[in-house]
């Protein structure tokens, strides 16, 4: 039987590539969507989001589902979700799932204690680039890791992005918005567990008509072995040149055997030994479209990818987003991460 999903929300632009995705699946079907603000249910509507409800509350109360998918505005995604982790559903959301560690005991709580699942649209390791350079790194090309420096700057388009961006408390931080890619993919990447955060910082840069909204995110973070990874996570990109920015996810690794380095817009993953003069470069491997959501049905299947996204990796990165971004809030900092 295809797992049945409902979707509520679409105040982000994310949830539309899952939403797509599953119209083209067997094993998945949409049984209801919902968005509550007008003009987000308009332009919904005009991406052929077939709406079935008018509120969140009448899905819960009058669709049989599996699933609840998530894309409403960042603040409120921890409420919905929570909802429906009460009322027997597994979840997935568009990134980040939630804006207060608070949210994330309640649904790490009734995950565990409903046996219901958590999915994320964590989507960095279904990418070519980033799947290469994984097994070049698993398999001994840099030898031991010892830094990560990675460029997730991202255009603003301010013109473009949805405004409930700059309400006030509505968006919850960029290093939690932007940053919870970063903090997902180097484990993934290096086989290395972060242990704390170093630092954090979020910061309004040149937005002055919004000056709760945080357009600059960087981050610090240590690794399982005293190495360090360190990051730019704002939105100070340029948008003339969109997600096609050279910035643009970009990760350069070192390791005791070298360097390697990729991005997002690579198509060759390139590799600097110390025994060799000669730089490698490695075509980059096919894309795995939609591996997140491969992932989320293994796991409510009961059978758990161990190397790709089930709920206790989701739990893991979104708890420790949430804690860099509560240190880049307070500025408090280093901050243990809990094991998981």
């Amino acid at each position: 039987m295809p797992l049945k999903i409902a979707f509520a929300g679409f105040r982000h632009g994310h949830i539309m590539a899952l939403y797509k995705l599953l119209l083209d699946r067997s094993d998945a079907t949409i049984v209801a969507a919902c968005e509550e603000d007008p003009e987000a249910r308009e332009s919904a509507m005009n991406q052929a989001v077939r709406i079935t409800h008018q509120s969140f509350d009448e899905i819960l109360a009058s669709v049989e589902c599996d699933a609840i998918a998530c894309g409403d505005y960042f603040a409120i995604r921890g409420e919905r979700l929570i909802a429906a982790l009460e009322a027997g559903k597994h979840i997935i959301g568009d990134k980040p799932l939630c804006t207060r560690l608070t949210e994330l005991d309640r649904i790490q709580e009734l995950a565990h204690s409903k046996h219901l699942k958590v999915g994320c649209m964590l989507d960095l390791p279904n990418l070519g680039p980033y799947i290469t350079l994984r097994n070049m790194i698993q398999n001994g090309a840099v030898g031991e890791v010892h830094t990560v420096t990675f460029l997730g700057i991202h255009p603003l388009n301010y013109a473009k992005r949805p405004q409930w961006y700059f309400e006030p408390g509505k968006h919850g931080g960029t290093v939690n918005d932007i940053g919870i890619h970063a903090v997902d993919i180097i484990p993934w990447l290096t086989g290395r567990r972060i242990t704390s955060i170093t630092a954090a910082r979020g910061w309004n840069a040149r937005l002055p008509q919004h000056p709760e909204f945080q357009d600059g995110g960087t981050l610090m973070l240590r690794l399982d072995n005293d190495g360090c990874a360190l990051g730019d996570v704002s939105y100070l990109s340029v948008d003339t040149t969109g997600y096609k920015n050279p910035a643009y996810w970009r990760f350069t690794i070192t390791g005791s055997a070298g360097l390697i380095e990729t991005a997002c817009t690579d198509t060759l993953v390139h590799l600097y030994r110390h025994d060799s003069g000669k730089p490698i470069e490695e075509p980059i491997a096919e894309h795995a479209t939609g591996g997140f959501f491969e992932d989320f049905l293994r796991d409510v299947a009961g059978e758990p990818n161990q190397g790709g996204l089930h709920t206790e990796r989701v739990l893991h990165s979104s708890r420790v987003t949430l804690l860099a971004q509560q240190a880049a809030d307070t500025g408090q900092f280093p901050v243990d991460v809990p094991t998981g």
